[in-house]
């Protein structure tokens, strides 16, 4: 087979390896399996109440899959379950004791405010005994469904904290953290407004293994993050300067009140699917088409160059042994910007500091996992034929663009003039319309899915 034909064919493995392992990582199909354990401790027949806040990328979905387990038992008058959804859309069928509230992402808005006041409203009337409440949190969450601790603080500031964190290089968990203790919902404060009444988490996790409290910045679980953690994150990627003033006059306060600790109050959580499970797919399906099939997660929360670097050097120690070899690898990499400006957040009073101004460059469009496979393109040379590198958002969702990521391989960037605009592409973290263009995007539209990002690498001789 010539170098060309192995580079087309592994392509089209590539996405077909992504597509097979989103669909087998089925939310319906997790929630069937677990929803015996998820109402285990509670008797149905005699349950009269059930409310259910859903909310995130996946929420959709999950209470769909999980009103018709209720429904399949007809345990509980339709009549008695009422709930809030908080999701990027409204499903086409949504019962009439549901409120819908399209919350923003990456950054929240008017409706992720009111969300989050409808789910403290519908969890302050809940009557126990004979009472169930269940959360379906996943990825998205935290932007989706917030309402700052202190009531002062305006949408707009409260956007401009997000910019900023997002912008800042810090991992999801070190994110989530500042965010946990800057919210009246986040860091297991939304589950206390339902005190008392039996409760279950329902996950979908885009966060790493061990840090589950950092999903959607830990509504209903007990907060292992601290208040001197996170003014040491604060101070490590110099964030209060960038803050809006009320933003950063609400962290300066001491003290800061502290998130609910673990053992404050009881939290049963069930994690349906992790981004574990959409590597184990991944592997299974590139297997199937006879491709040696590794995992290796070692570079999740890296800065993406890094990530890169280590990926291709460890696909091709893979190739020495093997004719036919993929390697997956899960999680999300880390791409630092520039701190935003003042004009970017509307309604804010922040002041930048003059070296983040004179270090200001303009931002462009792409994400995180397009910036990822620009910079492997540019990695590849002579000795990586056939080589190609699947980098994308199992959300279908890369960044502020319409695209999940990208498909490269080794001649993607095969002239001395491209590889000089993909270094000024990258430069401005304006990948997007380049890779659009050598039609090396991958475009799947939101999957309703939110299980981190997928790395799939393949060769083949």
């Amino acid at each position: 087979m010539s170098v060309q034909r192995s580079a087309v064919e592994n392509r089209d493995a590539a996405e077909a390896i992504f597509q097979r392992a989103l669909a087998d990582c089925s939310i319906e199909q997790a929630l069937e399996r677990r929803f015996e354990e998820i109402v285990s401790d509670a008797d149905l027949d005699r349950v009269r109440q059930i409310r259910i806040v859903a909310a995130g990328k996946a929420a959709a979905p999950m209470l769909a899959a999980t009103l018709a387990q209720l429904e399949r038992r007809a345990a509980v008058p339709p009549g008695k379950i009422a709930g809030v959804l908080i999701a990027p859309q409204c499903p086409a069928v949504l019962p009439p004791t549901f409120r819908f509230f399209a919350g923003g992402h990456p950054l929240p808005n008017e409706a992720s405010f009111a969300g989050a006041r409808a789910a403290l409203d519908l969890l302050s009337d809940v009557k126990a005994p004979r009472s169930l409440c269940l959360f379906l949190i996943s990825g998205g969450a935290s932007a989706m469904m917030e309402l700052p601790l202190d009531p002062a603080i305006s949408l707009a500031d409260t956007i401009g904290l997000y910019r900023e964190l997002v912008h800042s290089g810090a991992s999801i968990t070190e994110i989530n953290c500042v965010r946990k203790h800057f919210s009246a919902v986040k860091g297991g404060r939304l589950a206390l407004a339902a005190r008392g009444v039996s409760a279950v988490s329902v996950l979908v996790s885009d966060v790493p293994p061990g840090h589950l409290d950092a999903l959607g910045s830990g509504p209903t679980l007990p907060d292992t993050s601290t208040v001197a953690e996170c003014r040491e994150i604060l101070a490590r990627y110099h964030l209060l300067p960038r803050f809006p003033l009320s933003v950063r006059r609400f962290f300066e306060r001491d003290p800061l009140p502290e998130t609910p600790r673990p053992g404050s109050f009881s939290a049963r959580a069930i994690t349906l699917l992790t981004s574990d499970d959409l590597a184990a797919a991944a592997c299974r399906h590139a297997e199937a088409l006879g491709y040696h099939a590794v995992i290796d997660n070692t570079c999740d929360d890296w800065e993406y160059r890094t990530a890169a670097r280590y990926l291709l050097d460890r696909l091709r120690e893979l190739r020495r042994a093997h004719p036919r070899v993929c390697l997956v690898s899960a999680g999300e990499i880390a791409v630092s910007l520039p701190a935003s400006s003042p004009a970017s957040q509307p309604g804010s009073d922040a002041v930048a500091s003059t070296d983040n101004q004179q270090q200001k460059k303009p931002i462009g469009l792409g994400g995180r996992n397009q910036q990822f496979a620009l910079y492997a393109a540019g990695l590849l040379g002579p000795p990586d034929a056939a080589t190609v590198v699947l980098s994308a958002g199992s959300d279908g969702i890369d960044g502020n663009s319409a695209a999940a990521g990208a498909i490269i391989d080794d001649q993607t960037l095969a002239t001395p003039a491209l590889r000089a605009e993909a270094a000024q592409a990258l430069e401005h973290f304006d990948t997007s319309p380049l890779l659009a263009r050598l039609a090396s995007t991958l475009v799947t539209g939101p999957t309703g899915h939110n299980l981190r990002d997928l790395r799939i690498l393949l060769a083949a001789d």
